[in-house]
């Protein structure tokens, strides 16, 4: 299993996006970020999810406004 450090530098590599930027994705404080890849607060499950769906929507090119109608839907 990866580290929370590991797993933020693989998704942000993933994504081409910086910490701030995966923060302001993901509509959280960039120090989340850095303390989750810091070790000083446990990197949560929800986080890990959010995580994977960003990296499924660039790769197969899904676009936001997909879900948001599937869920209004």
């Amino acid at each position: 299993m990866k580290s929370a450090k590991e797993t933020i530098k693989t998704t942000c590599n993933e994504l081409g996006l910086t910490q701030k930027e995966l923060a302001k994705t993901m509509g959280i404080a960039e120090n989340t970020i850095s303390q989750w890849a810091r070790g000083v607060t446990s990197l949560p499950i929800w986080a890990m999810k959010m995580f994977e769906l960003l990296i499924i929507q660039k790769r197969f090119n899904i676009m936001r406004e997909f879900f948001n109608d599937k869920i209004k839907s």
